[in-house]
């Protein structure tokens, strides 16, 4: 059968062709047009409104618009006038669903990556740096390969073809793979989480309960941190995230405390005017908020005081001179007011063998080695 007798078998007059062909050119007009007009809508926004995260998706999105969709759209909706036999009509039926979908798709494909985009340019502060690049990645690939899966899986099914035994087969395939790989794959879900949720960025200085340092490098699978004594530490992003992290770089303010313990034997007003004197010493500290100066401990070795006071600043250079000066201010306050800080003085007694005086008679060694005044001189032990 040649061309004119295939045409002539579908049974369409040269007047339902025409109208064919007029309603799909009018349809492509529309379309394009339609979609110029809401472009150059968006784009003649201006002031607030044209920084809306929908006003830059949709600007973006609307780019990806395809012509050959369009025209193929156009196409569909004039062959659509038509009055097709089996099993044309249902032919129709599949590319009008292969046509639209891949456009979805191409949308869907874009605005991923803008909002994506959008996303870690804001909560990454405006840098684009080696996390915010990784994270970036990692969620558009994952995201972009879902839409275009979707896509084809439902091209397939609406072809006809059961597509249940393909997706379980690679749901199978797809443990499989998981199982061989599960530390990659647990280090990649690690990288994808500090990405998003944050607990540091490059540049913060870190402790955990091994080392300490500052971050240089987040990858897909390993944390570059450079150590406080220089060397590079390169460990799992899973392994990374088990632990406990102390970030330095986040710490607004530093609570500083410690105590102070002076001799037992202090007169109690002069114990009282500690608190008081030490108070004002720290207060009067640059970036310092005083908290308080306790007397809390009494034994018989030591008077104990708490004292706590918090930097405005927690530089740690700014801590270092603070603490300083206010202990060498509290040498001097004690010295004026004339409380030791050395600790209570400890009496020994030692019990030695009886020894005998130059006319031989017994004496205990307690009495050999009294002297004047009451106190025992200490034994001599000498060896042979």
């Amino acid at each position: 059968m040649d061309i004119r007798g295939y045409f002539t078998s579908l049974d369409i007059g040269w007047t339902n062709v025409a109208f064919a062909i007029g309603a799909a050119v009018l349809s492509f007009i529309l379309i394009h047009g339609a979609v110029m007009l809401f472009r150059r809508r968006l784009d003649a926004l201006d002031g607030p409104r044209a920084h809306k995260p929908i006003v830059d998706v949709l600007r973006h999105t609307l780019a990806r618009t395809s012509r050959i969709a369009v025209l193929a759209t156009s196409i569909l909706i004039g062959v659509s006038v038509l009055d097709l036999p089996r099993p044309w009509d249902a032919r129709v039926g599949h590319l009008w669903f292969l046509t639209l979908g891949a456009q979805i798709a191409l949308w869907l494909h874009r605005a991923i990556d803008v909002t994506a985009h959008r996303y870690f340019q804001v909560h990454g502060k405006g840098l684009e740096d080696d996390q915010v690049s990784v994270a970036h990645t990692l969620v558009i690939w994952a995201l972009q390969w879902s839409v275009w899966t979707i896509f084809l899986l439902a091209m397939l099914s609406n072809l006809g073809i059961n597509v249940t035994t393909f997706v379980a087969s690679l749901g199978i395939g797809g443990v499989a793979v998981a199982l061989a790989v599960q530390n990659i794959l647990g280090d990649l879900f690690a990288s994808l989480s500090i990405a998003l949720d944050k607990p540091f960025e490059v540049g913060d200085s870190i402790s955990v309960p091994e080392f300490s340092g500052s971050i240089e490098h987040v990858g897909l699978k390993t944390t570059r941190i450079r150590a406080l004594s220089g060397e590079q530490i390169v460990i799992a992003n899973a392994e990374l995230l088990r632990k406990v992290v102390h970030n330095f770089k986040r710490q607004s303010t530093r609570r500083v405390q410690y105590t102070l313990r002076i001799n037992p034997a202090t007169a109690p007003e002069l114990a009282a005017r500690v608190p008081e004197r030490l108070g004002a010493i720290i207060s009067a500290k640059d970036q310092v908020k005083f908290d308080h100066v306790n007397l809390t401990t009494m034994t018989q070795d030591f008077i104990e005081y708490d004292i706590v006071y918090n930097l405005q600043d927690a530089n740690y250079g700014l801590f270092l001179q603070t603490q300083q000066a206010v202990l060498l201010e509290t040498m001097e306050m004690l010295r004026d007011l004339g409380i030791s800080t050395a600790p209570r003085t400890q009496e020994f007694t030692l019990h030695g063998q009886p020894v005998k005086d130059a006319a031989g008679n017994a004496a205990s060694a307690s009495a050999a080695n009294e002297i004047p005044g009451g106190t025992r001189a200490p034994s001599l032990i000498r060896g042979a």
